[in-house]
């Protein structure tokens, strides 16, 4: 009755408290929570080239008849995010407001009159001690490093990018994972072989490295002939603490990784052959002060079969004048080299973390 009416005291006054990076937290009981989180951010990106403007860019584009320059105002980037915690049980939905302007739609938008945007789905899993099963970032990705960049991501061209659902079990240092599978490229409504990934962590005080293994069926187009071929890519990834709070991330990736990296840079099959490629991304954080930083980045893709070869970097610096609030200007380029294409980019951003 004690335990009962602590929990009922504690649900209904809402005690709401705040910690760094992790949100607002609404504690119900000793092992039940729930954690609200995410963040607001704004954004005025001006491009000029012959790559098609985009919000932000990903690892493929169009290709314009000659220069054109294009302003664009958004608060796309905008999420929000909740994490139920009760015991060794955890549940976490995000969301951001994308919707199809993600895969180059509009998404609902209507900047003549009220630019609204749809909501879309980014996370939402179940994890029980050592398995997690629904939509996360893929055991193939470390998130921890992606760059700290103003067009979200950094060099998507070059790095592993990829949330889908799948059923995932840790142990240790090691995890490995059923993921679902999609044939880019190919007859993906006929995929039955899940794509499976395998992946050692190494952490500490001095940063971490991860390798990961990729294995997947793919299917070939019924208009090809059908059948299946088998496809198979390796990662190496880290960050890597230096001077001060300073730190280089990297990421290296190899063999038939498919759409695994590069954000559409990369297609699993081109007709009836499974593409090969070579991507890498590094980027160095610099602290001038607390609370002045920048990043420079660099990454690139080429694959043997469609011969892309694909380019992004950018330089940064960011301002936080709270702990919660920082401002960032970014210029950068991004490179279609085997369509003689490029694009210089300029970006200002505002972010606040709840």
């Amino acid at each position: 009755m004690l335990n009962r009416n602590k929990f009922l005291l504690a649900a209904s006054a809402l005690v709401l408290s705040y910690a760094a990076n992790a949100g607002f937290e609404i504690k119900l009981s000793g092992e039940d929570k729930i954690i609200f989180g995410g963040y607001l951010k704004a954004d005025m990106r001006y491009t000029s080239g012959t790559v098609a403007s985009r919000d932000y860019w990903i690892g493929t584009s169009g290709v314009l008849d000659k220069s054109t320059s294009n302003l664009n105002f958004a608060v796309n980037e905008t999420r929000f995010n909740t994490k139920y915690i009760h015991g060794d049980v955890t549940g976490f939905i995000e969301m951001d407001f994308f919707g199809a302007a993600a895969s180059g739609g509009y998404g609902g938008a209507n900047e003549i009159f009220t630019n609204s945007s749809n909501p879309r789905i980014r996370h939402a899993f179940i994890k029980y001690k050592n398995i997690l099963v629904g939509q996360t970032w893929s055991t193939f990705v470390n998130t921890s490093t992606f760059a700290e960049t103003a067009d979200f991501g950094g060099a998507l061209v070059a790095e592993h990018f990829v949330r889908q659902s799948q059923i995932r079990y840790t142990m240790g240092n090691l995890q490995v994972a059923l993921e679902n599978p999609e044939s880019f490229g190919g007859e993906s409504k006929k995929d039955k072989v899940p794509d499976v990934v395998v992946r050692y962590n190494i952490k500490g005080d001095w940063g971490n490295v991860a390798i990961a293994g990729l294995g997947r069926q793919l299917t070939i187009k019924d208009s090809l002939g059908g059948g299946t071929k088998s496809a198979f890519g390796l990662g190496f990834t880290g960050k890597i603490k230096t001077f001060g709070k300073d730190d280089v991330r990297f990421q290296i990736h190899t063999g038939e990784t498919g759409r695994y990296v590069g954000v559409a840079s990369v297609t699993d099959l081109v007709g009836t052959k499974v593409e090969s490629s070579t991507s890498y991304m590094v980027a160095y954080r610099h602290f001038w002060s607390d609370a002045i930083r920048s990043t420079a980045f660099y990454g690139n893709t080429k694959t043997d079969v469609s011969n892309r070869d694909r380019t992004q970097w950018g330089i940064n610096i960011f301002k936080s004048f709270t702990k919660n609030l920082s401002f960032g200007f970014e210029v950068g380029n991004f490179e279609m080299a085997e369509q003689n294409a490029n694009s210089d980019y300029t970006q200002f951003t505002a972010k606040y973390v709840l």
